[in-house]
Order: structure tokens, then sequence, then C-alpha cells
């Protein structure tokens, strides 16, 4: 059977803006050194830059499995959470001096994060950069004619149906096809995505009599002919609920990381569109987070529809959904429907951030402001090891982590 590959080739059009970018990817974060850039600087003669990385370039302990090659050193962030090698022109001073061959792996790789599936490398992108952020979110043909299925694969039908990952590339195609379909509305195709993804925990199970091949069918089918949107219709907004969520979301990174000027310009606009204030209540708020997403945020997404897709299909490629990391591991069953639950809630986010956010800009609300927000919320919610963890911890201790939870967070 030959299946098309759906890929994300736009990362290969990826360029560093450097100086003149609004943010910085050298500030705040934790900056690992590989062995071979390690070994690489020792060579590096005395002098000032010598001086500098042997003061600020740190080996890591050896633990008790040894060093990870990737994770052989750490630089040493000043106070401020600046790298000590970010010069006055926000620039690498090691990069200026010798190169992008003596840039680490993780400086060197940043924003791009690859894949090896089936021999092929796919290079995706976070949003947590700004120019990566507008590269993906701000093109109305992200996928193109190379990523929409130009390349295809051989494979043999008649292997374990059970077996998902033999089926990587057409659930994956399914996947993207679902999300960019506007016959239904988007929060319909994130209901659909959860449910599809449930069942794909049923044919895991061994549960869904023909396997896979008849679920998608069958599936695919029921999308096409819109004979579940009569259901899907009949759920109703719970709004309070939502923002409640979203609120909890925000303060799980407590307000060390809230303090980013980006960030704190984001989440004011997002206070004055969901009327906060000391005596207001969650109710209150739910009122206004509701006018802000009818007067504003709808208004804005039904002209520039793509900005949210991309944001999901990004997503789908960088977390390779619906498998995550057992992609990898054949000893472990995939989760499907704990891999939605972790991409709903994130989209969850981004979404009520961004519906604040319009209801703060009113009419001037535009595509700048969507960048820094899904920017901003990226390096500083997804970028913690323990947020998505904490999150998901949320939805299960409300009893959320359900088709019903899910679909209240997105509903609107």
């Amino acid at each position: 059977m030959r299946t098309r590959l759906v890929r994300p080739e736009y990362a290969e059009t990826f360029r560093c803006i450097g100086p003149v970018c609004e943010d910085s990817c050298c500030v705040g974060w934790r900056v690992d050194i590989d062995e071979a850039t390690y070994v690489k600087y020792q060579s590096i003669s005395p002098g000032p830059l010598r001086t500098l990385i042997d003061a600020n370039i740190v080996p890591m302990h050896m633990g008790p499995y040894g060093k990870k090659p990737n994770s052989f050193a750490q630089v040493k962030m000043g106070h401020s959470g600046a790298c000590p090698f970010h010069n006055q022109g926000k620039l690498c001073q090691i990069q200026v001096e010798f190169g992008d061959t003596y840039l680490s792996e993780t400086c060197a790789n940043y924003p791009r994060q690859s894949y090896v599936i089936d021999k092929l490398v796919d290079k995706t992108l976070t949003l947590s950069c700004p120019e990566a952020c507008r590269l993906v979110l701000l093109n109305p043909d992200l996928l193109g004619s190379a990523g929409s299925g130009d390349h295809h694969i051989s494979h043999d039908d008649s292997k374990n149906e059970s077996d998902l990952v033999h089926y990587f590339w057409r659930i994956r195609e399914f996947v993207i096809g679902l999300i960019t379909n506007r016959v239904y509305p988007l929060w319909q195709r994130m209901f659909l995505l959860g449910t599809f993804s449930r069942r794909l925990d049923a044919v895991v199970r061994g549960e869904v009599k023909g396997g896979l091949l008849a679920m998608l069918s069958g599936f695919s089918a029921a999308v096409n002919s819109e004979s579940l949107r009569p259901s899907i219709e009949t759920i109703q907004p719970d709004l309070a609920l939502q923002l409640g969520i979203v609120l909890e979301l925000v303060k799980l990174r407590g307000s060390d990381a809230l303090q980013a000027p980006r960030l704190v310009e984001c989440l004011d606009a997002f206070a004055r569109g969901v009327g906060y204030a000391p005596e207001s209540t969650l109710q209150t708020m739910s009122t206004e987070y509701g006018a802000a997403y009818g007067r504003y945020f709808e208004p804005f997404f039904e002209e520039h529809a793509y900005i949210l897709e991309n944001y999901l299909i990004n997503m789908v490629f960088r977390r390779l959904f619906p498998f995550g990391e057992k992609l990898f591991d054949r000893k472990a069953a995939p989760e499907p429907a704990k891999e939605f639950a972790l991409l709903a809630t994130e989209f969850a986010l981004i979404k009520g951030l961004l519906i604040g956010v319009a209801g703060g800009h009113k009419e001037t609300f535009s595509t700048d402001h969507v960048v820094q927000t899904v920017q901003t919320a990226c390096k500083h919610f997804e970028h913690n090891a323990e947020f998505l963890g904490k999150a998901h911890k949320i939805l299960v201790d409300l009893n959320l982590d359900n088709a019903h939870g899910l679909t209240m967070l997105l509903r609107n």
C-alpha cells in the first residue's frame, strides 16, 4: 500500500533574524553543551573569549548512568538570566569569533526540532521563537505542495492492525486533513479529533472489529457525511469552567516566570479583556470573556482561519501526535487519548489567552498580538518541563480528562 507523507517541510525555510529579533533565546533558559562542542572549546587559545568560556561553561556531574552526550556541560547564566556569551549586539560572541560550527547542538538547532521517522528526517519548529512563530502562524499555505503529500511510502497492510505505529503516516494524513477541514468549526474539529483518539485507544486494546483500517474508513465516512454534527452541536459552552482552567494554567508557572516583559504585556491585555479586578468574580469575568470572544476574537479568526490551524498542525508534527515519544519505544503501547488531552490543554491555554488579549486590544487586535501571545506562552509555559504534567493533573483532579471535560475547554 502507498501512503502520502505529510511532513513539516516549511521548517527548512527558517532563518534566524539575529539582532533585530524582538526577544532572545539567550535569556532565561538553560543552555546545554554537548561533549563534542565542549572538547572543541578546550582547543581555543588563551584570550578574553577563552577566559569567558572557562568561567561560564561548567561540566555536569556524573550521574548513575554517566553523562548524556548532549548535556555534557552547561552554560552558567548571569543574574539576569542572560547567557554570558550574548554580546551587546544581541549576537553570540563565540559565533562571532569562530562561526556557526562552534555553536553547541542546542544553540545551532534551536528553534528546529528533528525526528527520524522511517529513515526520513522530519524537522519542525518550536514557536517560542518569534520568527519561527511568524513563519508558521502567518502562512496561509503552510504545507503547500511539498508538505501536502507529494511524497509516498510503501508498506504492507497485512500486518497486525493493532500496531498503530505501522500506520503512522496514514494516521498523520487523516489528522492533518481533519484539522484543516473547514466544513466544521475548529472546536468541532478538535472534538472529532478527540473522538478519533479514543477510538485509536480502542484499536490498541483490540476492541474494534476490523482493526484500524475499518475504523479509519468508518470514521472518515462519518466526518465526510457530517452525520456526527447534530450531536456535536447540542453541546453547550461553559465559559466559566473554560476561563477558570485557563487561569489555573497561567498560575502553574509561578510569579518569577510571569515577570518577563513580553509575557507581562500579554497578561495585562488578557486581564483587561476579561475585566479582571481584585473584586471580580469568575462569573463576571466569564461574561467579559464571552463578549471578547464574540466581538473581537471570532471575527478576527474567521478572517484568518489558517492561523490556529497552523498552530495545531505544527503541534501535531512537534509532538508526534497521537503517539508522542512512544513512537520510538516499541515496548510501550501508545496512548492517543492522553496525547489528545495534552494537545487540547495547550490549545485551550493559547486560545483562552488570545480571547482575553483580543478583548484587551479590541479593534486594534492584530497578527502582531497573536504572534506575541503565542510566542511568549510557548516560551514560558510549553518549555517548562513540569508544566504539561501539572496541567494534566489539574484535569484529572477535576474529572475533566474525558470527552465532556475536554470539550468544555474547547467549546465557545
